[in-house]
């Protein structure tokens, strides 16, 4: 099947951790890398669509992106323009603080700017290590948690789901890892995200491809009109999309786009 020609493929949404970025080695591949410029030489917008904070998106070297779709497509952007803000109500946000704290739990909240949490554990500290990143404590968690919120991070299980969310109507949790959770809005998600670009740039969901490998990416996966699995994704993942490709480590979505006829 040409996608290109039949089907006029205009933008790819790609998550990071598992889909561009090997996870055994932590590092994006030169057949990536050259496969994201290939598409964009050839007329295809391209999108980080990670649950990563605007300030944790990695820089590509030589790869400009056109939209950036963060905090699980919560905060939508592109160089010169929000897109879609969607923050979680701030009741909810108080709420699941106070749940936290009742399970013993810290979270990490994130605003489109600035990131802290209000206490740190081993599992906390770990899911952030696995983009990266350093979990770090806020100067004034309270004063954060009265902003706009885009995300809360906390180590848990997923046993643990139904007394975080308990009382809250406005969040719910995605995840991709066993030890830890990200809540984002109710009505949030990567397929709204999804849904919000391409009716910014007045494309239907044919003209749009994307990748991914965690279960957070499933709603991105069925919201375009060619949703790839990655060869190390998640079965849950691999059973909703429409084809599946070789692994990041093997250079999946550069095969997968020469063989498609993507560039």
């Amino acid at each position: 099947m040409n996608l290109q020609n039949d089907n006029k493929i205009r933008i790819a949404f790609f998550d990071i951790d598992g889909t561009l970025i090997d996870m055994n080695h932590k590092t994006i591949s030169d057949k990536t890398l050259e496969a994201l410029n290939l598409l964009k030489d050839n007329g295809v917008r391209i999108c980080i669509a990670t649950g990563r904070p605007p300030q944790a998106v990695p820089h590509f070297p030589g790869v400009e992106f056109d939209i950036f779709l963060t905090f699980n497509a919560s905060y939508c952007y592109t160089k010169d323009a929000v897109i879609f803000s969607n923050p979680i109500p701030s009741n909810d946000v108080q709420k699941i603080i106070k749940n936290a704290a009742a399970i013993h739990r810290p979270v990490s909240i994130a605003g489109a700017d600035e990131m802290g949490a209000n206490g740190l554990d081993q599992d906390l500290i770990d899911y952030y290590s696995i983009s990266k990143q350093t979990a770090e404590l806020a100067k004034d968690f309270d004063a954060l948690a009265k902003k706009e919120i885009y995300q809360i991070m906390l180590g848990c299980r997923e046993s643990d789901y139904p007394a975080i969310l308990k009382d809250v109507d406005g969040a719910k949790i995605t995840a991709w890892w066993t030890r830890a959770a990200d809540i984002i809005p109710a009505n949030g998600g990567k397929g709204l995200g999804v849904e919000k670009v391409l009716a910014y740039y007045g494309l239907t969901k044919e003209q749009a491809i994307a990748f991914g490998d965690g279960t957070n990416d499933i709603e991105m996966l069925e919201a375009v009109g060619h949703g790839i699995a990655m060869g190390n994704a998640t079965d849950d993942v691999k059973e909703i999309a429409d084809d599946i490709c070789g692994t990041a480590s093997n250079d999946g979505i550069y095969h997968y786009c020469l063989e498609h006829h993507l560039f």
